[in-house]
């Protein structure tokens, strides 16, 4: 059932701080309730809370913090990653299942198996990257209703 989007457009913004490994998750966790709350299909909400995770851990791990924007409407769900850190100097490559730069503090606390970005990309309708060395990273990802 859920609520009436057609004049609704519900949009929550989450401030991710890099390397704020305690609240890991935190963010993904807010946007799996919400979704639960409005009624969203299990699987969509599986999938945006999977995507959501990952693009969380990536603010965490690689950027210098950022955000992540969760908006909805009847037909979509958007959820936009986007930070000023570093950059992705060669995406392509950061999306091969497997390729991960993070550091040893990160795969110590089990994290940085290099599956985040493809984990987005798997579990998105639609899926968009774009990145500048030294400006930052943008990523939309859509999921249909």
């Amino acid at each position: 059932m859920g609520i009436d989007m057609r004049e609704h457009m519900l949009e929550d913004r989450y401030r991710i701080t890099a390397r704020d490994y305690a609240t890991a998750g935190d963010a993904s966790m807010a946007v799996k309730r919400k979704l639960r709350q409005l009624g969203v299909d299990s699987e969509v909400l599986r999938r945006v809370a999977v995507a959501c995770y990952e693009a969380e851990l990536n603010l965490i791990i690689h950027s210098v913090g950022g955000t992540l924007t969760l908006r909805m409407t009847r037909e979509e769900i958007t959820l936009v990653s986007q930070d000023t850190g570093p950059g992705i100097p060669d995406v392509a490559q950061a999306l091969t299942e497997g390729y991960s730069t993070a550091d040893e503090e990160a795969r110590n606390l089990g994290f940085g198996a290099g599956m985040g970005l493809p984990n987005m990309r798997r579990n998105a309708d639609t899926f968009d990257i774009q990145s500048a060395v030294g400006q930052g990273t943008v990523i939309r990802m859509g999921f249909r209703l």
